[in-house]
């Protein structure tokens, strides 16, 4: 009999084992960061007592998301991920989702289909080494009086605050988060999360037509993160990021597709991810 119960510490393990299985490259550390900042919305599914999919979820209120949907490969196709993901669309919206989203991978959209979620837009993951590049002076590292202004920018492009994703990573010293501003105005900010000689780069948030000052918010980061092992997740629309990124030998790894339950309510942007996993 299939059954869920809230992700604990005693599962991190599993949780890791399981999705090496497909190479996420996931470690214990990145599960309880995801407990710790929604621990009422990660959840494992059992087979009478036998551990057999995970998923994890956080909400920000007006959007929920979702990622980490794993099923062990021999209990697939009987409804077990089809179960997770109703666990969490119910959960989301329990805390006042008004639209779910998730990054799926492309084959697997059919199904997400099936559970009423509608394509969105294409994002190309991206991986390489960050490199120099010059950096203008104009664009400096975010301080502590900055954080509450860079948690109100975002939230006018993400359709909902993300202060309590945004907040850890700010107060992260290992973390980097540079901003542009114009007259104390935030015209943009880009964040890296850093994690000994990798880094995953994101988000990035700036406003649409400034492709230049994002382009400057990433030399700038990845100059701080030079021979680092780093990644992204860009919309395929962002020509600009993305030749500017492949003409310095970052390449494409793989592509996702972006998926909202209802109608999302999203400002026009140039945006990078912060994860597959949050949005």
């Amino acid at each position: 009999m299939l059954c869920v119960k809230k992700m604990s510490a005693e599962d991190f393990e599993f949780s890791v084992r399981l999705t090496d299985t497909k190479d996420w490259n996931f470690v214990e550390e990145d599960f309880k960061f995801m407990v710790e900042l929604e621990s009422e919305g990660c959840f494992v599914l059992l087979d009478n007592s036998e551990r057999i999919g995970i998923i994890t979820s956080i909400s920000f209120s007006k959007i929920g998301w979702f990622g980490s949907l794993i099923v062990d490969e021999k209990h697939r196709k009987k409804g077990a991920g089809a179960l997770l993901v109703r666990q969490v669309i119910n959960y989301l919206t329990s805390k006042n989702a008004e639209t779910v989203g998730l990054y799926a991978y492309l084959d697997t959209t059919p199904f997400y289909e099936k559970l009423g979620f509608k394509y969105d837009s294409d994002f190309l993951v991206l991986e390489g080494k960050a490199f120099t590049s010059l950096v203008k002076a104009s664009l400096r590292e975010a301080r502590k009086e900055d954080f509450q202004r860079i948690i109100g920018y975002d939230s006018t492009c993400f359709g909902a605050s993300r202060k309590k994703l945004l907040k850890t990573i700010l107060h992260n010293p290992n973390n980097l988060c540079y901003l542009a501003t114009e007259n104390e105005r935030v015209l943009g900010y880009i964040m890296a999360k850093v994690y000994g000689g990798i880094a995953e780069i994101g988000p990035l948030v700036c406003e649409r037509g400034c492709s230049d000052i994002a382009i400057d918010l990433l030399k700038t980061v990845l100059s701080r993160l030079n021979g680092f092992e780093v990644s992204f997740c860009i919309p395929k629309r962002e020509s600009a990021i993305l030749d500017f990124l492949t003409k310095s030998e970052i390449s494409e790894r793989f592509r996702v597709a972006r998926m909202f339950f209802k109608p999302p309510k999203i400002k026009d942007c140039i945006y990078i991810a912060e994860s597959l996993e949050r949005g």
